[in-house]
């Protein structure tokens, strides 16, 4: 059966406020359309033939567009998918991302490949089911994604969408981080503040300051963003099925201060009053507060003193490792 793939690019990631207020760049629209057009001709040469995409406004489609019709040469004999573009409206909002990947469910994709950062995966992961990611980076902070070559990804994401490389050992179970509040549900895939800010407003969280209490889902020591406090206190590797809780403190009144790259070009000191590991499965309930739960560095949930809380490690997205579908490829052709 032929394979198609989905394939998400938010024309918005990258853009957000860190860019003014520390030294993070914008990621350009035009490479983002760049991008796909070279994930594409990895999708091609693996076998798929359809590749089913979010509408892309602000520069994406249009750069797109010049690369398709530019093939010529090498590039024009090149086995390609065909493009369809998803034909729901566009409301410039997050919800062009849950009703593309919705379509994309119910048609069955392979796998969809995203291109955005933490914060447009954790959308895609909460509608994709057990549908394989593949987590380009072209956000501000990134942690979940990677940064990559988008042939060779898009090449990795076509092996298993076709079935040429097998799921098992080359797609890995992630586990995400479930906030609970008042009968709602979220995932965050890296971490959840909790921040003394009272209204959502840019959404962005960018002050350690304001964060009372930060859990982890996974961190190395070369993260950047609020993750990167767990990854010099005690780095947490992806799936280990552990996650880290730290309470904070001023720096003055806290029991230890830890210099941080809380966003690009800005490393400000964090106090910590404590930090402990908690297992896969286990709820914490969060104190009574006033303020927001930020989710993967963006503030989403505002909440009062009246409403509970709680927060645990569980079973998240399916993730390509490309690295592992390439290994596996080329040990077969030894």
């Amino acid at each position: 059966m032929p394979a198609t793939v989905g394939v998400i690019a938010n024309p918005a990631s990258g853009r957000d406020i860190r860019r003014l207020v520390a030294g993070a760049s914008v990621f350009d629209n035009a490479e983002k359309g760049s991008m796909v057009f070279r994930a594409m001709a990895g999708l091609g040469e693996a076998g798929v033939e359809r590749v089913l995409m979010m509408p892309a406004a602000d520069g994406v489609g249009a750069a797109l567009e010049r690369q398709l019709s530019g093939r010529r040469g090498a590039l024009a004999e090149a086995p390609f998918p065909v493009l369809e573009v998803l034909g729901q409206a566009s409301t410039g909002t997050a919800q062009d991302t849950v009703a593309a990947v919705r379509e994309m469910v119910a048609r069955d994709v392979a796998a969809i490949v995203v291109l955005g950062g933490d914060g447009t995966h954790r959308l895609v992961a909460a509608h994709c089911g057990d549908i394989p990611l593949l987590a380009l980076s072209t956000g501000t902070n990134n942690a979940f994604p990677e940064m990559r070559e988008a042939t060779v990804a898009g090449l990795a994401a076509g092996l298993v969408a076709t079935g040429a490389a097998p799921a098992d050992g080359t797609v890995v179970r992630e586990h995400g981080l479930e906030v609970s509040t008042n009968g709602r549900r979220e995932l965050a895939l890296v971490d959840v503040a909790v921040s003394t800010e009272r209204f959502v407003g840019s959404r962005a969280l960018w002050k350690a300051g304001s964060v009372s209490e930060l859990f982890v889902a996974f961190a190395g020591p070369s993260a950047i963003g609020l993750s990167a406090i767990a990854g010099i206190l005690d780095p947490v590797a992806r799936g280990e099925g552990e996650a880290l809780h730290v309470r904070l403190a001023p720096p003055g009144e806290a029991a230890r201060t830890v210099r941080v790259p809380l966003a690009p070009g800005l490393i400000a000191p964090v106090g910590v009053r404590d930090h402990r590991r908690i297992a896969a499965g286990e709820t914490v309930a969060l104190p009574a507060a006033a303020g927001c739960l930020a989710l993967d560095g963006e503030r989403e949930i505002e909440h009062s003193e009246a409403d509970a809380a709680t927060v645990r490690l569980v079973p998240g997205p399916r993730r390509i490792d490309v690295d592992a579908v390439m290994r596996l490829t080329r040990a077969a052709a030894t």
